[in-house]
């Protein structure tokens, strides 16, 4: 069985494993130990049972095997965009031109740099493994993190958002970056990609333009790659927009993939799931639905199960409370797939 849990210290050469195996676009997950080694420390604070409100914290979870002890994936929530250092994304906005001697009429798009001080929550970091892209797995890895964001809403924003993946070759060559970035910052898309993901952002406010950059005066090819995501990254995608995430009018800087964003409340996994008290633990159980399950602690776990729902109350599969450490009479949130 597989189990989604905060990430420990001892997870450190899984998390860099992984980070080696991650393809340019993914900036949360640097190759660089030390730096993975500080986002584990920032986790592991960021579970402190006197967090009331969202700030600085940074969440990361990995998804286990629990026979093998292999970690298969991680994933991650930022509780507050912003801060200390900004949030960078290009707004695309607009504007509609008019000559009645010409009786000509365009509608001219931009790109407007936008510095965000105090943005909403983020969900982000995800990564599995080729070898675990099988069995839900990656939808467990993501959807597990709105389970907890939902039992302990007050250590987020009300709306979330999601930047993913744009545009590259295999190469790791971004267009959007060749044709934009490049300009500014006289380096190689995959170098700068790596700067922002070890939380360097003096350089994007030193270095970035301050006026808007009109896409029509782009090369076309460039146009056709802005708000769209890496072809390994449609999954994501189809599995937020199904969540009930929408898409925005903004961009990432260095690849110009989409945004896409959702208010906390309206997220499908969120609103299907319910926080009930276990009646009974069984082997057996004819009634049972395929669910997914966790606890209700600060010492976070979820997983798919067996788990049905009586009158208000959880019968659930044993298999299901010794994953995750639970006993009659404890509290769990689950969400029954239909």
């Amino acid at each position: 069985m597989f189990i989604f849990r905060p990430i420990q210290k001892s997870d450190l050469d899984s998390l860099m494993e992984m980070a080696e195996q991650v393809e340019p676009g993914l900036t949360t997950l640097p190759k660089n130990k030390h730096y993975l080694g500080r986002k584990i420390d920032d986790s592991e604070r960021a579970f402190n049972p006197n967090v009331h409100k969202p700030g600085q914290e940074s969440y990361l979870f990995v998804l286990e095997d629990n026979l093998t002890g292999r970690i298969a994936g991680t994933s991650g929530i930022i509780a507050k965009t912003g801060g200390f250092e900004p949030f960078y994304t290009y707004e695309i906005k607009n504007e509609h031109h008019e000559d009645h001697k010409l009786g000509v009429k365009k509608d001219i798009s931009s790109l407007h740099l936008v510095a965000n001080h105090a943005g909403p929550s983020e969900i982000c970091s995800l990564f599995i493994k080729k070898e675990f892209r099988k069995g839900g797995l990656g939808r467990l890895l993501s959807r597990a993190r709105f389970l907890f964001m939902s039992e302990f809403n007050e250590r987020f924003e009300d709306e979330v958002i999601s930047e993913l993946r744009g545009v590259s070759d295999s190469k790791g060559n971004s267009p959007f970056w060749e044709h934009v970035g490049r300009h500014f910052f006289d380096t190689d898309f995959i170098t700068a990609d790596f700067l922002s993901g070890l939380g360097d952002k003096e350089f994007i406010k030193n270095l970035m333009p301050k006026y808007p950059i009109y896409i029509p005066m782009l090369p076309k090819e460039v146009q056709a790659v802005i708000g769209k995501v890496h072809a390994n990254t449609e999954p994501a995608l189809h599995l937020l927009l199904k969540e009930g995430f929408e898409h925005t009018n903004e961009v990432d800087i260095f690849d110009g993939g989409p945004t896409v964003r959702a208010k906390l409340k309206n997220i499908k996994t969120i609103q299907n799931s319910t926080k009930v008290k276990i009646k009974k633990i069984t082997w057996n159980n004819t009634d049972s639905a395929d669910c997914m399950v966790s606890n209700t602690s600060l010492n976070f776990k979820a997983c798919y199960g067996q788990c049905q729902i009586d009158k208000g109350e959880a019968i659930l599969h044993k298999d299901v409370a010794k994953a995750l450490d639970l006993n009659a009479g404890d509290e769990i949130r689950v969400m029954q797939f239909v």
